[in-house]
């Protein structure tokens, strides 16, 4: 930016002084003051930082909902309605399959405990096996 405003100064002076060469003076002092007055800029605005009030508080536990037994997918969906979004799937015969189609697999075992209280922040780890395994 402010190597356009010089490539505009420059040309304000080349035209004041073309204009005072064809006898235009007052033109030219005109156009040499326009140029020479800059903008400043307002001072950005300092950060504030929000009051008690303003901030929305999260609480510091929740309980995590047993969903052992439960479809893998009806899991997931319960625990991100509880507020748990950070999950984790694993096969739970130990053949390290992935988990591809949800609703073929049923939830044998969780980590953290149904009704452990805990942060939603959490990984939540689902351990799994298909239906009829």
């Amino acid at each position: 930016m402010r190597g356009s405003k010089a490539i505009v100064a420059l040309l304000a002076v080349a035209s004041a002084a073309s204009l005072t060469a064809c006898g235009s003076s007052q033109v030219a002092s005109t156009v040499t003051s326009e140029v020479t007055t800059t903008e400043t800029a307002p001072a950005p605005a300092a950060p504030s930082t929000p009051t008690a009030s303003q901030v929305a508080t999260k609480p510091s536990c929740t309980k995590v909902p047993s969903v052992v037994g439960h479809n893998h997918q009806a899991a997931q969906d319960e625990m991100q309605a509880a507020g748990f979004y950070s999950l984790d799937e694993t096969d739970a015969t130990g053949q390290g399959r992935m988990l591809v189609w949800d609703r073929n697999w049923q939830v044998v075992s969780q980590s953290p405990a149904a009704g452990t209280c805990t942060s939603t922040d959490t990984t939540v780890t689902l351990s799994s096996k298909k239906i009829g395994e």
